[in-house]
């Protein structure tokens, strides 16, 4: 039977679920627990928020994908500063991952990114899920973060082609991204509890998170 899927920006009656969908995405998945559910909660009010790219993916009304954005900028060498995006928390609902729900949700989250006029993404994220939605490492751009380095799992896309040549760069995030690890205890005491435990992605992530080119 035919499903109807359709993307759009979140609202607030979506809140409460948008927060559930995190949670049961990202729990156990790079840490006992999780706090990205917390981060969507903060970020809402944060003025590097951008609401225009926090889009909700449905299937006949109910909300199984969701992606939010905010604010970043990269700076030169010669110390121009380069407004651009970053993105994440990305959630679809276990149930709906590995069959191309997230490549959609991507790739509308690009086009209304390029209508807004920013032309560079970077993420932090696993390779081997962002690669094939055009993101290449940060090293091929001469992105480093700010105290030189160039994590492998720093990723970039540029949704203009050629936007990045002939700088080198650093990339500074938005504050809100710096997240208590008290206050996501104690915000998610209003979920229903569930039980932490290790996985091996979570090990699978660690390394990826270390590791640097």
């Amino acid at each position: 039977m035919a499903k109807n899927i359709v993307i759009r920006q979140e609202q607030p009656k979506d809140y409460q679920q948008v927060e559930l969908l995190t949670r049961q995405a990202f729990w156990n998945l790079y840490e006992p627990g999780c706090s990205e559910h917390y981060l969507v909660h903060v970020m809402r009010s944060h003025p590097d928020f951008i609401a225009a790219l926090d889009l909700v993916m449905t299937i006949d009304d109910q909300i199984m994908g969701n992606i939010m954005y905010t604010k970043a900028r990269l700076v030169a060498a010669s110390g121009d500063i380069k407004p651009i995006l970053t993105f994440g928390p990305v959630s679809i609902a276990p149930e709906y991952q590995r069959q191309g729900f997230g490549k959609q949700l991507l790739n509308q989250s690009f086009k209304i990114a390029k209508q807004l006029g920013y032309d560079t993404i970077v993420i932090f994220g696993m390779p081997s899920n962002y690669v094939a939605r055009g993101f290449v490492s940060a090293k091929r751009h001469q992105i480093a973060t700010a105290d030189g380095r160039f994590p492998a799992a720093m990723l970039v896309k540029e949704l203009v082609p050629g936007c990045l040549k002939g700088q080198s760069w650093t990339y500074h995030d938005s504050p809100v991204m710096a997240i208590d690890a008290a206050e996501v205890e104690v915000y998610d005491q209003q979920f229903e509890p569930w039980a932490k435990r290790w996985q091996p992605s979570q090990e699978t992530f660690n390394i990826i998170s270390h590791a640097t080119l």
